[in-house]
C-alpha cells in the first residue's frame, strides 16, 4: 500500500519550517517560542487528521517538549518518553518533521520513540511506565564514566504513574546520587480518566494553596542553590525540613521517596517551563517536577471528549467530524463490542461474575459494563500485574471474574498467571484482546506470544474464537462452575465476519474441535480468526480444482486428540495457521502430537515469523507474514503439487 499523501510541508517561513533538528529550536530567542508551540500544535493537528494516529496525548505535550529541546542539549543530555505517544512533537523537532506523514503507515516512522529511528530516540516506548527505570539507568551509567554534567529526563505521564514499575524505579533512585530529573505530566487521563488514590493524591498536591505557597518560596531558595557557595546542602536541608515541618497535614509522597519535588507548574506556560528547567539543571540528584497539562490541549473538541479523541482516527480539523466508514450493509462488530455486552448477558445471570481491566475499559469495551454494573466493573489503573492477582483474590472467594487485558500488556503479568492464578488452580477468565498483529501500533503491541507463554502453563485452558459466535460460546463455556479452571480466550482488533451475531450462547465442550469443511490430500487446521482466511482460500481453491479439507480447532490446549488422530490417520500434508509467533504456538503444538504420536506427515506451518514485526494496516501485515488467504491457497497448492511430483 503506497503512503498516503498528506500536507507534510509546512508553512513557507514559518519558524517550524527552519528547524530541523534541537539546536534550531536553541538558537531562536525564548519570545519566540510561544509561535513555535502554535505552529507545531497546528502542524501535528494538520497530519493526524489526514492520516490517522494518537491525537490528544501529544497536544497536551506541546510547550513542554519545545521547553525540553530549547534547555537540554538533546542527544547529548538523555530525553526518555514514557507512554510514546506524548511524543509527536518530539519526533517533529528532531529531524522527522518531513516525515511525519508516514507516521504508523506502513513502512514509515514508527508511533513510538524507536532508537533504530533517531538518536533523539534514547529508549524505545510502547508499553507505559518504562521511562524513570530507564532514565536512572542512563544516569547511573553517567555517574559511572565521570560524564557529571550529562542531565537525564523521563517524561511521565497519562497514566504511567500507575503502574508498579514507575514506583519501583522512585524507590531506587531516590538513593541513588545521580542527575535524574522525572516530569510527571499530569493531565489525570490515560486513555480514559485516572483511577485510584494516586490520582486523588495530585489533585490535593495541585490545589492546596498552603502547600504550594511554601513549596514556591523553596523553589526561589533552591533554584538559585549554586550561589550558596560552599554551605548550599545544609541551607537546602534546612529548606526542606522546614516545609515538611509547616506541612504534617500535607506530607509529599516523592519527598518521602528523597525526591526533591517542585510544582506544580503550567505545563503549557512555555516560557515559564524554560525558566523552571533552567533552575532544575543547576540542582544535583533526583528531582520530580509535576507539571498540569490538558490532554487535547489547543483543539477544543479533543479537551472536552478527551478519551475520545486520544486516537480518533481521521477527522476533518474544522468541523471536527470524525470520518467513519459508511456502507449501505450493515457490519460485523468489532470483537471488544462482543466482549464487552456478551459479559454484561452473563453477569446479569450469574452473580459471580465480575470484570477487571487495566487502565482500558474503553480500549476493551468493559466500559459497557462500568455503565450498567458499576459495583462489578474494575479499572485497576495501568497496573497488569495487580489486575491478574486482584482477580485471583476474588476468585478464592468464589467470584468469577473475567481479567480483560491486551495481549501485549498480558506479558508484564506473566509470573501472577503461573504464581497466583495457575498454580493454584483458580478460576480466572482471561480475555486477551488485541490478540495477533495489532496494527499500526506496531512492535510494541503486536499479540504475538500469548499461545505460545500460556499453553505450557499447566492448569491453562487456551482458547480462540473463530467468530463472533464461538466468542460468545467461549464466554459462556468459561463462566460456568463446572469449568472451575483457569481460561484464557484471546482475540484480535478490528471486526468479527458475523452482522446477526447476537444468537443464544451454547456451552461448548472444552478442548473439542470442529471440521468446518470436509476435503481430500490436505488438511487446513486453523485457530481463532483466521479461520475466516481459511475459508476464503478454500472457496477459491474449489474452483481451481483443489479440495483441502478445513477443521477449526478451537483450543491450542487441551487439544483435540481425538480429531488429530482422525485427521493424522487421514491426511499426510498438513497446514496449520495461526495469527501467532511459529515458535512455540499453535503449528508447534500439532508438530509436537504428531511427534508423540508416530505420525509422519508433511507440515507446513503459517503465522507471525521469528522476528519482530513493524506496524502498518492489518492486511498488509497478515500479507508480510504470509498467512493470509493468499499464503494459504499458495501452500496449498504446493503441497498437492510436491504429492503429483512424488
Amino acid at each position: 500500500m503506497p503512503l498516503k499523501p498528506a500536507m507534510n510541508k509546512v508553512e513557507p517561513g514559518s519558524l517550524l519550517a527552519n528547524i530541523n533538528l534541537p539546536a534550531d529550536l536553541r538558537s531562536l530567542r525564548e519570545d519566540q517560542l510561544k509561535e513555535v508551540s502554535r505552529e507545531l500544535r497546528d502542524y501535528i493537528i494538520d497530519i493526524v487528521s489526514v492520516n490517522g494516529g494518537h491525537f490528544g496525548a501529544s497536544l497536551g505535550t506541546v510547550e513542554m517538549t519545545v521547553a525540553l529541546h530549547y534547555v537540554f542539549n538533546t542527544p547529548y543530555d538523555q530525553l526518555v518518553w514514557d507512554v510514546g505517544h506524548q511524543a509527536y512533537g518530539h519526533k517533529i523537532l528532531t529531524g522527522r518533521r518531513d516525515l511525519f506523514h508516514t507516521n504508523r503507515i506502513y513502512k514509515g516512522i514508527s508511533g513510538f520513540p524507536k532508537r533504530s529511528e533517531s538518536e533523539y530516540d534514547t529508549f524505545g516506548v510502547g508499553h507505559s511506565s518504562t521511562s524513570i527505570s530507564a532514565a536512572l539507568g542512563m544516569a547511573v551509567a553517567s555517574r559511572l564514566k565521570g560524564e557529571k554534567e550529562r542531565q537525564h529526563i523521563a517524561v511521565i505521564g497519562d497514566g504511567a504513574m500507575t503502574a508498579g514499575l514507575a514506583f519501583e524505579a522512585l524507590n531506587h533512585a531516590g538513593v541513588e546520587n545521580s542527575n535524574l530529573l522525572v516530569i510527571l505530566n499530569d493531565n489525570c487521563m490515560s486513555i480514559d480518566p485516572n483511577v485510584g488514590a494516586l490520582k486523588e493524591y495530585l489533585t490535593d498536591m495541585s490545589t492546596s494553596h498552603t502547600y504550594n505557597k511554601v513549596k514556591d518560596e523553596v523553589w526561589k531558595l533552591l533554584g538559585k542553590i549554586s550561589k550558596f557557595g560552599p554551605n548550599a546542602q545544609e541551607i537546602a536541608s534546612k529548606l526542606e525540613n522546614a516545609v515538611k515541618t509547616t506541612l504534617l497535614k500535607q506530607s509529599n509522597l516523592f519527598e518521602s521517596l528523597r525526591f526533591r519535588y517542585f510544582g506544580p507548574v503550567d505545563g503549557h506556560d512555555v516560557n515559564r517551563m524554560v525558566k523552571v528547567l533552567q533552575d532544575l539543571k543547576d540542582i544535583p540528584g533526583p528531582k520530580i517536577l509535576h507539571a498540569l497539562t490538558v490532554k487535547g490541549k489547543g483543539y477544543a473538541n479533543a479537551e472536552k471528549d478527551q478519551t475520545k479523541w486520544h486516537a480518533p482516527g481521521l477527522f476533518d480539523k474544522i468541523s471536527g467530524e470524525i470520518h467513519k466508514p459508511k456502507s449501505d450493509k450493515p457490519s460485523p462488530p468489532k470483537y471488544q463490542d462482543v466482549f464487552g455486552h456478551t459479559i454484561v448477558e452473563l453477569a446479569e445471570k450469574n452473580p459471580k461474575i465480575v470484570g477487571v481491566t487495566p487502565a482500558m475499559p474503553s480500549g476493551c469495551s468493559l466500559n459497557i459494563m462500568m455503565k450498567a454494573m458499576p459495583d462489578r466493573a474494575f479499572d485497576v489503573g495501568i497496573a497488569e500485574q495487580h489486575a491478574v492477582t486482584f482477580s485471583a483474590g476474588l476468585a478464592t472467594q468464589g467470584m468469577v471474574p473475567f481479567c480483560n487485558i491486551y495481549s501485549s500488556f498480558m506479558q508484564r503479568a506473566y509470573d501472577q498467571v503461573i504464581h497466583d492464578v495457575a498454580l493454584q488452580n483458580l478460576h480466572v477468565v482471561f480475555c486477551l484482546d488485541r490478540g495477533g498483529l495489532a496494527g499500526a501500533d506496531g512492535a510494541t503491541h503486536h499479540g504475538a506470544f500469548d499461545y505460545a507463554y500460556f499453553r505450557c502453563i499447566p492448569n491453562m485452558i487456551v482458547s480462540a474464537p473463530m467468530n463472533e459466535e464461538e466468542l460468545r460460546n467461549l464466554m459462556y463455556t468459561a463462566q460456568l462452575e463446572e469449568t472451575n479452571a483457569p481460561f484464557s480466550i484471546r482475540y484480535p482488533r478490528g471486526n468479527g465476519v458475523i452482522v446477526d451475531w447476537k444468537k443464544p450462547m451454547q456451552k461448548l465442550e472444552i478442548g473439542k474441535g470442529r471440521m468446518v469443511r470436509s476435503g481430500e490430500e490436505v488438511a487446513i487446521l486453523t485457530i481463532g480468526h483466521p479461520g475466516n482466511f481459511a475459508v476464503e482460500a478454500c472457496g477459491e481453491l474449489n474452483k481451481e480444482g483443489f479440495y483441502p479439507a478445513h477443521y477449526d480447532l478451537r483450543f491450542v490446549k487441551p487439544l483435540d486428540t481425538e480429531l488429530l488422530h482422525e485427521i493424522f490417520s487421514s491426511f499426510k500434508k498438513i497446514i496449520t495457521v495461526e495469527d501467532a509467533c511459529i515458535m512455540g504456538g499453535f503449528g508447534s503444538a500439532i508438530a509436537e502430537f504428531m511427534i508423540d504420536n508416530n505420525y509422519s506427515a508433511s507440515i507446513t506451518r503459517l503465522g507471525i515469523p521469528d522476528r519482530f514485526i513493524e506496524h502498518g494496516e492489518q492486511k498488509e501485515l497478515y500479507d508480510e507474514c504470509h498467512f493470509d488467504a493468499e499464503a494459504i491457497k499458495k501452500a496449498v497448492r504446493q503441497q498437492v503439487c510436491e504429492t503429483v511430483l512424488v
